[in-house]
């Protein structure tokens, strides 16, 4: 096993193993136990007590972060005629059709979200076995098959994340950056947690929200008090 530097260790003191703090608690001791020189991203790991072997309990969705991710985010759009000029007064940085297709046939893949118009989905199909193991294949689901091309892109391009449940029932999300500061980084944390509360599967028995952690790049993970979380639906109720 590779021992964990000096740093690490410094920092892994800082939080308690067996405390679960509120989200604001949590957020403000994973910044104070950051030690990394560079901005870190923030992300999130929430285990949920679902089985996603079976289909009607495969959670899955987006949530636009009302903070962004501090990410600078690559869209490419599959669209022709009018629509194409409607992607890139969106912002989109690649707009296209047959083209874009035929460059990616060839290996291009240098950007980090795709949307398309459903018009463009027969053709935009042939990209499956290239997009599809990138996660940047367009979907119904997660609003980027669309003809309002301009929503798209800009919550795209304001920080809209795309999250799916893994085999171990865990979802993992970037939250943001840890220049953001505990606040901006406390709202998309709810944020995102609100969304996951209303995704909850109807067959999904027992103890949804099983536990929470929060860790920035290098840090160390900071456990968070999942009975929180109806606080929090309370208050937005």
């Amino acid at each position: 096993m590779a021992k964990k530097g000096k740093q690490y260790a410094n920092s892994r003191q800082m939080v308690d193993r067996e405390t679960r703090y509120g989200f604001a608690e949590g957020v403000a001791k994973a910044l104070e136990a950051k030690f990394a020189k560079f901005d870190e991203t923030v992300d999130l790991a929430v285990r949920l007590g679902v089985d996603p072997r079976h289909a009607d309990q495969m959670v899955r969705g987006t949530v636009v972060l009302p903070n962004g991710t501090g990410k600078s985010v690559t869209v490419l759009v599959f669209a022709k005629g009018e629509k194409e000029t409607e992607a890139t007064e969106a912002g989109a940085d690649y707009v296209g059709s047959d083209e874009l297709v035929e460059k990616i046939q060839g290996g291009w893949t240098e950007f980090d979200r795709a949307i398309a118009t459903p018009d463009m989905m027969s053709t935009v199909g042939k990209l499956g076995r290239v997009l599809g193991p990138r996660g940047l294949m367009p979907n119904t689901k997660s609003g980027t098959v669309t003809f309002d091309l301009a929503k798209a892109v800009k919550e795209v391009k304001a920080g809209k994340i795309e999250f799916r449940v893994d085999k171990g029932g865990v979802v993992h999300a970037p939250i943001g950056k840890t220049s953001f500061g505990a606040e901006k980084l406390t709202e998309n944390l709810e944020s995102l947690m609100e969304t996951l509360v209303k995704l909850k599967p109807a067959t999904a028995k027992g103890t949804y929200i099983k536990g929470i952690t929060l860790s920035t790049t290098m840090g160390p993970g900071v456990k968070l008090d999942p009975g929180e979380v109806k606080a929090l639906m309370a208050a937005k109720a």
